[in-house]
């Protein structure tokens, strides 16, 4: 049996246990869902969250005169990380070459930023580019596994999704700002603008227990950006990259960056969309283990416009 069926096996056993009490009365019901989307969100942060962990627990306990840098070691621990990962099936293997595209897309980032004086890594290491360990592509790498695991978990559908050529390009767009904007004209209120235009109008379905619920996809944009920060505020302050405003001690990364994270994130975004196709309600079946057939048929009974149909046929650095 693997690691991932064992899981599975332990979570079919917990929702037998609590299942009663949920089904009690409506708070409790709210009550169970709101742990089940909490459990599914912290699920989805594996490799992130460990990631950070590793931040915190290299900087109290690693010895600045260990024969391994740190720096090194957190490349070590990320790479061992991944292979468990995919040894365990806990991650599939497409979503692990989309996250190393994201991998190589904010390596090259990181490159052209430190080169440029945005942050620095002020630590020695072996393993690197230039300026950048690098442990630091395995950041961006998060981002990208986050949004892969939250997908297939909450079983992502979608209701007005953007034409799908659209999307992809507004991300190109956002990326090549990230380097342009130091010779010429900083469009990123423009591409804030054209991704509100874009996504106002879509909703995204999620199931966190049985039913599915919906909401705006712009607020969980924000939020996952606003998570994001959050961690590069923890990187910052166990000294793994330090920005020129904290070279004479540690302050709160301004919250400027949101909107980069926000653009990068979005990047992410495209990029795992590539692998889980944008789908309607009703669209394909879903693989929550905890709903059976039945319920997934009068989950997904809703009505699919004319305007729909034909349309929807469809990873933490740093970001400045």
């Amino acid at each position: 049996m693997s690691l991932n069926e064992w899981i599975k096996g332990r979570v079919l056993a917990f929702d037998a246990a609590a299942r009663p009490w949920a089904a009690r009365g409506r708070l409790n019901g709210w009550a169970y869902e709101f742990l089940l989307f909490g459990l599914k969100q912290a699920w989805a942060c594996l490799f992130g969250g460990a990631m950070v962990a590793l931040l915190i627990a290299t900087r109290l306990w690693w010895p600045p005169d260990a024969p391994l840098d740190r720096y090194d070691l957190l490349v070590v621990a990320a790479l061992a990380l991944q292979v468990l990962l995919l040894a365990t099936r806990l991650e599939r293997w497409d979503e692990a070459l989309v996250i190393l595209v994201f991998h190589v897309v904010g390596t090259a980032m990181e490159v052209f930023k430190t080169a440029q004086g945005s942050w620095i890594y002020p630590e020695a290491s072996v393993l690197r580019i230039g300026g950048v360990p690098l442990f630091s592509g395995f950041m961006y790498a998060a981002i990208g596994s986050y949004i892969a695991r939250i997908w297939r978990l909450m079983e992502f559908r979608f209701v007005r999704y953007p034409p799908l050529w659209a999307p992809p390009l507004l991300a190109v767009a956002a990326y090549v700002n990230f380097f342009t904007h130091h010779y010429v004209l900083d469009v990123r209120n423009v591409l804030f603008v054209v991704s509100v235009m874009l996504f106002a109008p879509t909703m995204v379905v999620f199931t966190p227990d049985r039913a599915a619920r919906r909401m705006p996809i712009l607020p969980g944009f924000v939020l996952v950006a606003l998570f994001i920060w959050i961690a590069e505020n923890v990187g910052t302050f166990t000294a793994a990259w330090a920005y020129p405003e904290q070279r004479h001690g540690w302050r709160l990364v301004s919250l400027g960056k949101l909107g980069a994270w926000y653009l990068l994130m979005l990047l992410s975004f495209v990029l795992v969309s590539l692998v889980h196709r944008p789908r309607s309600p009703g669209e394909g079946e879903a693989t929550n283990p905890l709903t059976s057939p039945a319920q997934r048929r009068e989950r997904d009974q809703s009505p699919k416009s004319g305007w729909w149909r034909g349309r929807a046929s469809s990873s933490v650095g740093r970001s400045d």
